[in-house]
Order: structure tokens, then C-alpha cells, then sequence
């Protein structure tokens, strides 16, 4: 899929939002200024208004390493494990703790080697444009029959 804009962003996280439930990992792949942390951005907001919910000012979690979205009956965890150095710091930041009242965003998550059964991989890359980009989905587990691109 080619994303050019905001819009195209959104329309994205609307079907994602449709299908994901507390539990479930969207892993963000992808070089710096890809459109990890709008995509992110984009999903919480959205997020937070169908439930009613003061929308958030999102913020790339680089150097916080997370932050976390009440959106009533559950979280949204943000994390961003780019300063991360080996897969022991992630025993350290509590990233798979009280997963089952979560939906878990993580930006950069090469450093994870079990990753998660049920969870969504999308991966940002630059066209030769480089205002565009293209994002390749790969869901797992129970999301693994959904088609997710608008």
C-alpha cells in the first residue's frame, strides 16, 4: 500500500481499530522518519475518540521508552525500543506485563526474538519519492485472515 498523506494514515488505523483487542501487538518496522510514531499517533487519537476519550498529544517514546493511553476499558502501551541494546533491557521495562488489558505498540522491535503469537507487523519504507511511503502488513495468530489495507 502507498500512504501519501495524513488521511491515508488514518483510514489505516480505522480498520486496525476494528479488529484489534486488548492483548493483541502492532510491532512498527522501518527507518527513522518512515511514519512510525504518526501511524501511532494516528490509531491512539482515533482510538481515544470512539471512546470518548480526551484526545492525547502523542510523542515519539524514544527517550521515555514509553508511555501509556487510558482510553477507558483499556491501555494503549507505546513504546519505542530504538535506545535499547540488548534483549535483557526488555525484561527491564516491563513490555510483556499485564498484556491482557493492553494493546501493545512498539516501534523497533528487532530486539525481540519470541515475538508475540497475536500481532500485526507493519513495515514503513521510503519510495524513491521519499513523501511517500509504502507499508507491508503482516498479521499473526488470530489477526492472520484479516485483510487490514483500506
Amino acid at each position: 500500500m502507498k500512504i501519501s498523506s495524513i488521511t491515508d494514515l488514518e483510514k489505516l488505523s480505522i480498520n486496525i481499530i476494528k479488529k484489534i483487542l486488548p492483548g493483541d501487538f502492532i510491532l512498527l518496522y522501518g527507518e527513522m522518519g518512515t511514519g512510525k510514531t504518526t501511524f501511532a499517533r494516528s490509531l491512539i487519537n482515533i482510538c481515544e475518540k470512539n471512546k470518548n476519550v480526551k484526545e492525547s498529544e502523542v510523542l515519539s517514546p524514544t527517550f521515555n521508552i514509553s508511555f501509556e493511553y487510558d482510553v477507558n476499558d483499556f491501555l494503549i502501551k507505546h513504546y519505542d525500543l530504538f535506545r535499547l541494546k540488548q534483549e535483557s533491557d526488555i525484561k527491564n521495562i516491563g513490555l510483556f506485563e499485564d498484556i491482557e488489558k493492553s494493546i501493545i505498540l512498539i516501534e523497533w522491535p528487532e530486539l525481540i526474538k519470541k515475538k508475540p503469537k497475536n500481532r500485526i507487523d507493519i513495515f514503513f519504507k521510503y519510495t524513491d519519492d521519499l513523501n511517500k511511503r509504502i507499508i507491508n502488513i503482516k498479521p499473526s495468530g488470530r489477526l492472520k485472515n484479516y485483510a487490514f489495507l483500506p
